[in-house]
């Protein structure tokens, strides 16, 4: 590996000339310095090396330290080190002004000088803050570990980061949209302090006031980052926490899935190791303000502004997905190719699901016995005299196959045998991303047979004339293995990085910049090559995951309630989200959905900025007649022409599936979305002008599928109650009386 990380250019970057700060100031005190805004106050202790953090909401983080674990030094933190030097200047970048301060760590038996970065915005209620470790003067011997923390809470340090506030939260999130994870906002209970990890970003919020810190990862080319936490006795008071780049963990089904069953990493393995005679952490963003919700958008706001993002200029794409009709790979026959003809035929008397866009019709996982390249390529010829679009899915970094095949079965598209291109775990066994006798095997990104592969189907997605592509099960290029074609590829995720940017290019070079990319199963970061992502597992439209005779998972009520935690992401590192189709009957052999399950589980992807698809058997009359009250509105489809998130009035909160949420989009006609999840009671929302963006003057409500009038708003009434019965969601629309 370089002896710089891709991590350490980026500081390079963000460190340039000097520049006037006004709203700054940097205070030298005989034990400590202290840099100050008005939205935050940072001091390094020169006799300690601890910090200390106030941030201008009241969260505040006290006695952090940093660490390295050293493969052959061991574990060295910030504060068993002798020296602390502090220095503090002024710089400018992309994002904004402010000082940086740099406390350089030295003095210890390892010979090792720890340095920690931050830098403190004038203008921005956020920071960065990362650690770099070299050995000496950097002159002498590589230095070598996977496990770096630029960021430490530890009990043996007396330090605490405490939230105020009557109902403090913590915000988990897993690593990737598999499994149908959840989000866990854990609560405050004396008598069981909680503990666990999130990964790549978490937050620590009030959940009345919604004011809060979020803290997570900008730097996803080589580590992957991991928080881990535990919460004191006190309300509000975390007094362990660990930002940790090199977590690796593996599935344990002895444990609850949620709480380290499979809401991590999945590996198998070790993470890998940096090396280098200067080795640095992930880039950090701690942002705090007066709203939480803020704070995470500028959360996804940095990470583009590092890394970069897709645009997509044309209208939002719509489509129809074959996965909710014919399940995997088709096998079951339910719908034959001379029935997708007659989707086709019915989309297209769909007057306003065609205004905008041309439809894309999607064949899910199709098996090459039934679904030919030959014969797709003639139905989107079909579909294109329809003026439709035909979509494409393929899976680039694993493959499904029989467990016992792996050493008599060649890649596609390549001469390499499975057991050449498969990732290995610690017993140098392939790995199988989906274990089973039918699984799916993790492919090594950085072995020319997987770009020989990639090559092959995007070769013959070009071939069907393809202008939408799903990735699916990404997750397995990330997987940490003991070996790898290329041995500058050192860790799971600079390799999956590599496999990403490579798929992004050859995509732009085979099919053209014009071709649609969603990722589906998949880690959230990096963002940079698609143009959306699933913000859950697949969604089966059912209202509950406790609903009788459904599937424990997948209801609209589970994707809405780790949707109101990510919102954000739509705008920022994506275009826009996917929250899967809607269903406008069964999906699969799941029983029928009500009819007012449907309109909950549209305003639901309406809500979370989605794009809209759809998985729906329009040869059955019920879903055909659904399809032209709900997927043919004027309205619904000129929304989802642009669509754009809804910003969270109140966030899911625990396990329960009574869920009541309540959204709305600012604009010169606000929307409001409100969602009761409670199958038993009512659901009453106060909304307040000031808190919504609604600006003075006279309301008409207005239903927003049947643009009926239902109530009034009063030039001098600064605040209204939307209600929504049991099991529902309303959306509504505020139009200004001229």
């Amino acid at each position: 590996m370089n002896k710089r990380s891709l991590t350490q250019s980026l500081l390079t970057i963000l460190m340039l000339s000097p520049v006037s700060v006004s709203a700054q100031k940097v205070v030298k005190y005989t034990d400590s310095t202290v840099v100050s805004t008005d939205a935050a106050s940072i001091s390094a202790n020169r006799k300690t090396g601890r910090l200390n953090f106030h941030f201008g909401n009241g969260v505040t983080i006290s006695n952090a330290v940093a660490y390295i674990n050293e493969l052959s030094a061991g574990y060295i933190t910030t504060s068993a080190c002798k020296v602390h030097l502090i220095s503090a200047d002024e710089f400018t970048n992309a994002g904004g002004k402010g000082i940086r301060m740099v406390i350089r760590h030295s003095g210890n038996d390892a010979g090792i000088t720890l340095i920690q970065q931050i830098l403190v915005y004038q203008d921005h209620s956020y920071l960065f803050i990362n650690l770099t470790a070299i050995k000496g003067d950097g002159a002498g011997d590589n230095i070598e570990t996977r496990d770096i923390c630029p960021l430490a809470v530890l009990p043996k340090e007396n330090s605490k980061l405490s939230q105020p506030g009557s109902e403090p939260r913590f915000l988990d999130v897993p690593f990737d949209n598999d499994n149908w994870s959840h989000v866990i906002e854990n609560s405050w209970n004396k008598a069981k302090p909680f503990n666990g990890v999130s990964y790549e970003y978490a937050s620590i919020y009030d959940n009345t006031k919604l004011t809060g810190l979020v803290m997570g990862s900008l730097s996803h080319d080589f580590w992957k980052t991991g928080i881990t936490y535990h919460s004191a006795v006190t309300p509000g008071v975390i007094d362990s926490l660990k930002i940790i780049d090199g977590l690796a963990t593996e599935d344990n089904a002895a444990l609850p899935p949620d709480y380290g069953g499979n809401d991590g990493t999945h590996d198998h393995a070790l993470h890998g190791t940096m090396i280098g005679k200067s080795i640095s952490s992930s880039i950090i963003y701690l942002g705090a303000s007066d709203d939480v919700r803020k704070d995470f958008v500028n959360y996804g706001k940095a990470n583009v502004q590092i890394n970069g993002s897709l645009s997509w200029k044309a209208p939002a794409p719509v489509y129809w997905n074959s996965f909710g009709v014919e399940g995997v790979l088709g096998y079951e026959k339910v719908m034959m190719p001379k029935d997708v003809s007659k989707i086709s035929d019915f989309i297209k008397t769909l007057g306003n699901f065609n205004q905008y866009t041309r439809p894309v019709i999607s064949i899910d996982s199709y098996d090459q016995s039934i679904y030919t390249t030959e014969l797709l390529t003639s139905f989107g010829q079909f579909a294109r005299k329809q003026h439709q679009e035909l979509g494409f899915y393929f899976i680039p970094f694993a493959l499904w196959s029989w467990k016992n095949s792996i050493d008599n079965t060649k890649l596609q598209g390549t001469d390499y045998l499975l057991s050449d291109v498969v990732l290995r775990d610690k017993n140098n066994q392939p790995i199988w991303y989906k274990d089973g006798q039918w699984g799916a095997l993790a492919l090594d990104p950085t072995h020319p047979a997987v770009r020989q592969y990639v090559i092959h189907q995007l070769q013959k997605a070009k071939t069907i004339g393809a202008k939408f592509i799903k990735i699916d099960f990404l997750t397995a290029g990330a997987l940490e293995s003991n070996h790898r074609y290329n041995p500058n590829i050192r860790s799971g995720m600079q390799a999956y990085n590599y496999g990403m940017k490579m798929l992004k290019s050859l995509a732009d070079s085979i099919m053209g910049k014009d071709v649609f990319i969603t990722e589906a199963i998949s880690p959230m970061f990096p963002n940079q090559y698609a143009h959306t992502r699933f913000i859950s597992t697949d969604v089966y439209s059912h209202l509950r995951d406790d609903q009788p005779g459904f599937p424990h998972y997948g209801s609209t009520e589970s994707s809405l309630a780790y949707g109101s935690h990510l919102w954000w992401v739509q705008g920022t590192l994506w275009p826009y989200t996917n929250l899967d189709v809607t269903i406008m009957k069964n999906f699969q052999k799941n029983p029928d959905l009500s009819e007012q399950e449907v309109k909950v589980r549209l305003f639901a992807m309406m809500a979370m900025g989605s794009i809209l698809g759809d998985g729906s058997d329009f040869r059955n009359k019920i879903a055909a007649d659904r399809a032209k009250i709900y997927l043919d509105n004027k309205n619904v489809c000129a929304f989802f022409n642009e669509p754009k998130a809804f910003t969270p009035l109140k966030f899911a909160d625990g396990a329960s599936f009574d869920q009541q949420l309540a959204f709305y989009l600012p604009g010169t006609e606000v929307l409001f979305s409100q969602f009761n999840f409670d199958t038993k009671k009512e659901y009453d929302q106060s909304w307040n002008r000031k808190d919504v963006g609604l600006g003075k003057g006279e309301y008409v409500i207005k239903d927003f599928l049947s643009d009926q009038t239902i109530g009034k708003i009063g030039k001098d009434q600064d605040s209204f109650t939307i209600n929504v019965p049991a099991g529902d969601a309303k959306m509504i629309r505020l139009v200004p009386v001229n």
